[in-house]
């Protein structure tokens, strides 16, 4: 069963931001999915036994911080 979570990050908006995130999430393991929201600016992820701190992790990685 995949687990599903979503992050709210009030600074991504362009192309540019979503490929950032989507390519240090990607790195996380158990992630299958990214979807990136940019005229909501939520991040949802899907995949299995995700780690919410490793999730978080990356996408200040990716250089953004999640609400």
């Amino acid at each position: 069963m995949s687990d599903t979570v979503s992050y709210s990050v009030p600074a991504i908006d362009c192309a540019h931001c979503a490929m950032s995130i989507r390519e240090e999430v990607g790195e996380v393991e158990g992630v299958e999915d990214i979807d990136v929201d940019l005229d909501s600016k939520v991040v949802t992820i899907r995949g299995r036994a995700l780690d919410d701190a490793a999730l978080r992790a990356a996408i200040v990685e990716a250089g953004y911080q999640a609400a």
